[in-house]
């Protein structure tokens, strides 16, 4: 999915998260489906962890478009939808990242209007908040891009045919 972005009249905040977001996605998308193809059963691969205290591949999923679709409506200063955690195949989990993306393609750039210096709170951090900017920053895009590498790490170590350019998802090449 190729995205075009005119970074000068677009919010940087904006900029800097939801075509990230999607274009991330989207390579995360592309994994799921080369993990559909190799064989290995979905039950093996969702339960699937890296170490045992950390979260299974579906959960990692998950975490994942729920940070994007998270941290998109606190900074737009809109709800962002709810999707319960009853994933229990890749095409579930698709589906999943397909419902996120869909939701990251309705929010416009103008709705990040304010959003560098608005009160950013999360249910662990009771009374506490951070700016947009720095909720973003510190928080947001290294927990999207945490859990990401993530479900990243345990579809390769599960023999799947993976690299780099699939976790990059593309990039802006231009002719010299």
């Amino acid at each position: 999915m190729a995205v075009c972005y005119n970074r000068s009249v677009m919010n940087e905040l904006y900029a800097f998260t939801v075509p990230v977001f999607t274009k991330s996605l989207g390579g995360l998308r592309r994994v799921l489906e080369k993990a559909k193809t190799h064989g290995l059963s979905d039950e093996t691969l969702l339960n699937d962890r890296l170490a045992p205290d950390m979260f299974p591949f579906a959960k990692q999923v998950q975490v994942a478009c729920d940070n994007a679709k998270g941290a998109t409506a606190r900074l737009a200063g809109i709800e962002a939808p709810v999707f319960p955690d009853e994933e229990s195949t890749l095409d579930a989990l698709i589906a999943r990242v397909d419902a996120t993306l869909a939701f990251l393609a309705t929010v416009e750039d103008a709705s990040y209007q304010g959003a560098a210096d608005r009160r950013v709170t999360l249910p662990y951090f009771p009374d506490k908040y951070m700016t947009g900017y720095d909720y973003t920053r510190e928080y947001a895009l290294p927990n999207f891009f945490f859990h990401v590498a993530m479900a990243y790490a345990i579809v390769r170590k599960n023999g799947v045919a993976i690299g780099k350019a699939d976790y990059i998802n593309g990039m802006p090449l231009k002719d010299a």
